[in-house]
C-alpha cells in the first residue's frame, strides 16, 4: 500500500508536519478510512484547515506514496504516485545523466518533495551509486564542499537558491576542480537565471544542466543533455525525458515551433489526479494530459523554453507581463543576487509591476541603477513601477521563491506597511 511521504505522520488526530510550511492532520477511523487536512494559516486549526474527506478510499494497491505540491501559486494538493510512476521517473533520471555505480552525490534537497526523493536519493540508489546525507539533515554551505570531497561526489542537484549561495561563497570555500571534480551539476524546481548558470559553470568547470519537472509528473519532465549528447541551449530546460509534451493555445490546439502556449504533459510518470479534489483534477487533467499551467515554447529541435506561469502573469492595463522574465533580467544586473516580481493593485491600470531585489554582500547598488539596467533591456510596460532592495526573500520548504509571501509582504508601499 501507499506510504506517507513524512515518516512522522501519525494517526489518531495528532498534528504533524508534512513540510515546514504546511501542517497536516490525519484522522484514521476504525474502518480504515481517513480524513486529511491542511492548516493554511488563514485562521485556527478548525477554521483554517481544508479537509479532504475519504481521501484514503481513493488510494489503491498500485499507489506507492502521496506527495504534496509546493503550494507556491495555490493551496497544496495531494498527489498519489504509483509504483509504476516512481519506477519510470527513476529510470528516466538515471538514463538522462548516465548514472552508474561510479557516481556519488550529496543530497541537499528535502525528501518530502520529488526533487530530493527521486533525483538525488532513489536515482542514485537504483543506479548503484552512493548518496551522502549531510550530518545536519539539510543543506549547509559551510560543510557542503567537505561532504563533496568525503564521498567523492561526481554530481549534485539543487534549486537555484543553493546554486546562488555556493557561487557567492565560492571564493572562500570552493576547493577547486582538482579537489572536487564534478561530472555535471543539475538545477531544477525553479527558474535558473542565465547569469548564475554561466558563472557557476566557469567556477566549477562543469556543465550546469537545467531540468524541469513537478510533483504531478513524478519530478522530471525535461532536461538538458550531457554535453556529449548535444549542445546546451541558453535559457532552455532541454528535451523531454520519457514523456510526451505539447505546447497548446487557449483552444487546446498545438502551437507551432517558437510560439508561446501552455505546457501539457502525458506519459508513464504523470499522476492520475489529485486526492480528494475532483474540481482540481478536472481543471488540470484533460484526456490523460496534465495541464501544467506553465507557459513556454518548443524550438525546431524540441527544446523547451519556459517563459512563466499562467497564474503569475501581471495584467498591466491589458499588457500581460511575465514576472519570471523580468526577474531573469533583474538577476542579470551586476551585484544583484536574487529578485522577485509581483503585481501591485492599481486603480488605473488594474495592476502595476513591483519588484524586490537582494544585493550581494559587499556590493554598493542603488534602485536607480537597477531600474536603468531594466530600461535598457525591457519594454516600458515591463520595467518595475516600484523597486525595493531587501535583505532576503522568502522561500518555500523546497527552496523555490514563495510568491504568495512576497506579494503579502511587499505589494503595499513601505509607507502603508509602516502605518
Amino acid at each position: 500500500g501507499p506510504l506517507a511521504a513524512d515518516p512522522e505522520a501519525v494517526a489518531g488526530g495528532a498534528w504533524v508536519e508534512g513540510t515546514p510550511s504546511w501542517t497536516v492532520r490525519v484522522d484514521v477511523a476504525r474502518d480504515g478510512t481517513a480524513t486529511a487536512a491542511l492548516d493554511t494559516g488563514e485562521g485556527g486549526r478548525a477554521d483554517g484547515a481544508r479537509g479532504v474527506r475519504g481521501a484514503a478510499g481513493e488510494l489503491t494497491g498500485d499507489d506507492a506514496l502521496v506527495l504534496f505540491t509546493s503550494g507556491t501559486t495555490d493551496r497544496a494538493k495531494m498527489v498519489p504516485l504509483t509504483h509504476a510512476n516512481v519506477a519510470a521517473s527513476v529510470r528516466d533520471i538515471c538514463a538522462t545523466y548516465e548514472l552508474g555505480p561510479g557516481d556519488a552525490t550529496v543530497a541537499v534537497m528535502p525528501f518530502f518533495h520529488g526533487h530530493g526523493l527521486f533525483a538525488a536519493l532513489l536515482a542514485s540508489l537504483a543506479s548503484g551509486g552512493c548518496v551522502l546525507l549531510p550530518e545536519g539533515g539539510r543543506f549547509s554551505a559551510h560543510t557542503f564542499w567537505d561532504d563533496v570531497q568525503a564521498v567523492g561526489a561526481s554530481w549534485f542537484t539543487a534549486v537555484p537558491t543553493i546554486h546562488e549561495i555556493l557561487l557567492d561563497r565560492s571564493a572562500a570555500e570552493y576547493p577547486g576542480p582538482e579537489l572536487a571534480p564534478l561530472r555535471f551539476v543539475r538545477s531544477c524546481s525553479a527558474p535558473l537565471n542565465a547569469a548564475t548558470q554561466r558563472a557557476l559553470e566557469r567556477t566549477l568547470g562543469a556543465p550546469l544542466l537545467s531540468a524541469y519537472g513537478m510533483t504531478e509528473t513524478t519530478h522530471q519532465t525535461t532536461s538538458e543533455p550531457l554535453p556529449e549528447w548535444g549542445p546546451l541551449k541558453q535559457g532552455s530546460v532541454g528535451r523531454t525525458t520519457g514523456v510526451d509534451l505539447r505546447v497548446v493555445d487557449r483552444n487546446g490546439r498545438t502551437c507551432p515551433a517558437g510560439t508561446q502556449g501552455e505546457v501539457w504533459v502525458q506519459g508513464p510518470t504523470v499522476t492520475r489526479g489529485y486526492l480528494g479534489d475532483p474540481d482540481g483534477t478536472a481543471e488540470s487533467f484533460t484526456d490523460g494530459w496534465f495541464r501544467t499551467g506553465d507557459l513556454g515554447s518548443l524550438d525546431e529541435d524540441g527544446c523547451l523554453f519556459l517563459t512563466g506561469h499562467i497564474k503569475n502573469l501581471i495584467n498591466r492595463g491589458g499588457e500581460k507581463i511575465s514576472p519570471e522574465h523580468v526577474e531573469d533580467v533583474l538577476a542579470g544586473c551586476p551585484g544583484v543576487s536574487e529578485a522577485a516580481v509581483f503585481p501591485i493593485p492599481d486603480a488605473h491600470y488594474g495592476q502595476r509591476v513591483g519588484a524586490v531585489v537582494v544585493v550581494r554582500d559587499g556590493e554598493i547598488l542603488g534602485s536607480g541603477q537597477i531600474l536603468q539596467y531594466c530600461r535598457d533591456r525591457l519594454s516600458p510596460a515591463e520595467v518595475p513601477d516600484r523597486l525595493e532592495i531587501v535583505a532576503a526573500l522568502p522561500h518555500t520548504a523546497k527552496g523555490g521563491l514563495d510568491r504568495r509571501e512576497v506579494e503579502n509582504r511587499y505589494a503595499e508601499s513601505k509607507e502603508r506597511r509602516r502605518s
